[in-house]
């Protein structure tokens, strides 16, 4: 008879014995196959955040990530529509790129008049249509609904801000922010509640308005340092103060017209950009449609100081989220390796403790050393292909209910809340690793132990009782 075969027949006899391990391995091959699908599906889900609100690449003067902040109208593309149409006419492009659209950075002063306050704030001015198409990205088909930009398309001084700047100015009452309760002593300056400048440049700004720009809501005035440094300022119609996530921008958020943002920064001069919004199909094409995009850039528009930067280096939390739960997930995964190594070594080392007068006997009838480690090797082996079947049929299990348990959490730097989800299915990747993960420790568990056995003495075995 084959070591195999003996092997699965002591397996079964000794499965009572084996159950407490069988248990413990089981357990914890469940617990690193959900947690290997829940990272990844977090890392899906940072991705659809970040690339629906900012596109998977960005064409922007190569020191507008590090300078722009401070004066964004010097770091801006000009003739950005020749840009967008090379990307559109490139034939390998055209099918990767699913939205590129411009936006302009802005910073100023948003101030509430009528209640004396004012307050920093920055944004961007952006095409609502481009916007909300980007925001229906959902390439992983995660449990997601997609938002919309609450910024009206027919109404081009209509304006977002973030629910903080609704606070900060007065306008929680308004437009309807929960949560949001009124100061303890909100003691009024002394003085107009618009400066005489102010006031005479925010009336320049409403003659130059276009018909139909009256809608109702809150409205605020907007200061802005143009491109040559001279103030302007625009009264902008509030429709509607948006959560942005993370408290610091939620506290200083404007969305604005890309039209009415390039009017206040830039007059009746041309106007520009900061950035080039580019959202392709799918995030496995990034590397390639940046490449691409760099070579067009290169040999077009050369003389322009362009870069192409991906969604990560723009947003950093996503590598340092990333990051963390990548080392949680190796903690758990050395836990895991540690107790199915002394789980089974242990188990291995009873089996020939108890059963050394049979191993004497098998040698006796012939069978070589190497079988009876093999033997003994083999019993791992097949204790951790059980496991590894009962663990994922376990996982499945949970990631089921856990993916029919409608819950959700808030991950630092993002916008929307994220569904909390298990795709376990399909990631044969995730089980292959986890399944060769176990049998590879069970085999080096089992290694010390089914030598020991293979080098006992047939008369000292037999001799033992």
């Amino acid at each position: 008879m084959s070591a195999l075969a003996l092997a699965a027949r002591n397996v079964w006899r000794n499965g009572r014995r084996l159950l407490p391990t069988f248990l413990t391995m089981t357990v914890g091959v469940a617990a690193l196959l959900l947690l290997g699908a829940y990272v990844q599906t977090v890392d899906q889900g940072l991705q659809t955040n970040f690339v629906r609100h900012g596109g998977h690449l960005a064409i922007q003067h190569r020191d507008f990530l590090l300078y722009g902040d401070g004066n964004p109208a010097a770091y801006s593309i000009r003739d950005y529509q020749r840009i967008i149409d090379a990307v559109r006419r490139d034939p390998e492009l055209n099918a990767q790129v699913r939205v590129i659209t411009p936006s302009l950075q802005l910073g100023g002063i948003a101030g509430n008049a009528d209640a004396n306050v004012s307050r920093t704030v920055f944004g961007r001015g952006t095409l609502p249509d481009d916007q909300n198409r980007m925001r229906s990205w959902n390439a992983y088909a995660l449990p997601l609904k997609p938002g919309s930009l609450a910024l009206p398309v027919a109404n081009p001084d209509a304006v977002v801000i973030g629910t903080g700047v609704a606070r900060v100015l007065r306008l929680c009452g308004p437009l309807a922010v929960p949560d949001c309760p009124q100061p303890v002593a909100a003691r009024a300056a002394d003085g107009p509640a618009q400066p005489a400048g102010l006031a005479a440049l925010s009336a320049l700004s409403r003659q130059a308005q276009p018909p139909g720009a009256g809608a109702a809501g809150p409205v605020i005035q907007l200061l802005a340092a143009g491109e040559t440094g001279a103030p302007n300022v625009a009264d902008l119609k509030v429709v509607k103060a948006q959560n942005q996530g993370v408290k610091e921008l939620d506290d200083s958020w404007i969305e604005m017209h890309l039209a009415r943002a390039q009017r206040l920064i830039y007059g009746d001069a041309e106007p520009r950009a900061t950035s080039l919004v580019v959202q392709l199909n799918d995030t496995r094409n990034l590397a390639a449609a940046r490449a691409r995009i760099a070579a067009i850039l290169e040999r077009d528009f050369k003389g322009e100081a362009l870069t192409v930067l991906g969604f990560d280096t723009i947003n950093p939390s996503y590598q340092q989220i990333l990051g963390m739960f990548g080392a949680l997930f190796g903690f758990v995964a050395l836990l895991f390796s540690c107790v199915v190594l002394f789980s089974v070594a242990n188990t291995v080392k009873m089996a020939v403790a108890e059963r050394t007068a049979e191993v004497g006997t098998l040698r006796a009838m012939g069978m070589q050393r190497g079988a009876i480690q093999a033997m003994f090797v083999w019993e791992a082996l097949l204790l951790g292909v059980g496991c590894a079947v009962a663990g994922l049929l376990a996982a499945l299990g949970v990631a089921y209910a856990i993916n029919h348990a409608g819950l959700s959490w808030m991950a630092p730097g993002t916008i929307e809340p994220q569904a909390i989800s298990v795709g376990l299915w399909g990631e044969y990747g995730i089980i292959a690793n986890a399944v060769l993960t176990l049998l590879l420790v069970s085999l080096l568990a089992a290694w010390w132990p089914a030598r020991r056995a293979g080098r006992l003495s047939i008369v000292d075995s037999l001799r033992h009782v």
